[in-house]
């Protein structure tokens, strides 16, 4: 896996639907990283957009758990991507230097797992700021 370009990961996916599901997520084998931080995301209206900034060096796997969450990146260079998570055996890496904007459906739940600890310095939330930024 490129460390610089958003890739989506499938995870491990052990059951079936008489028992349930679990999946499994392995540093070194589905992580690109050693996870320093986890939150999730729940309870946004479906017309709410979130994310809105990028971060300097901070990198992200990101699962909806429930639901759907459509993402939107950028890069440096002006590109653009889409990925739609709706499984939860399913992740994107997000790379930092990615503006990102999600939108949730109704009672989505996302889960992040983060690279770093929260540092408000890492973050850039002007679009513009971040089209210029040099690392």
């Amino acid at each position: 896996m490129s460390i610089n370009t958003p890739t989506l990961i499938t995870f491990q996916q052990i059951g079936n639907e008489a028992i349930g599901h679990l999946s499994v997520g392995e540093i070194e084998l589905q992580l690109p990283f050693s996870p320093k931080r986890v939150y999730w995301v729940y309870g946004t209206p479906e017309n709410v957009i979130r994310g809105g900034h990028a971060n300097k060096f901070n990198k992200q796997v990101i699962i909806c758990v429930s639901g759907q969450v459509n993402i939107h990146l950028e890069d440096k260079s002006g590109k653009r991507l889409e990925f739609t998570l709706n499984s939860p055996n399913e992740g994107l890496f997000i790379p930092h230097l990615h503006w990102r904007n999600l939108s949730f459906s109704d009672n989505a739940i996302l889960f992040s797992l983060c690279s770093d600890k929260f540092k408000e310095e890492d973050y850039i939330r002007d679009i513009d700021e971040f089209r210029t930024f040099q690392e």
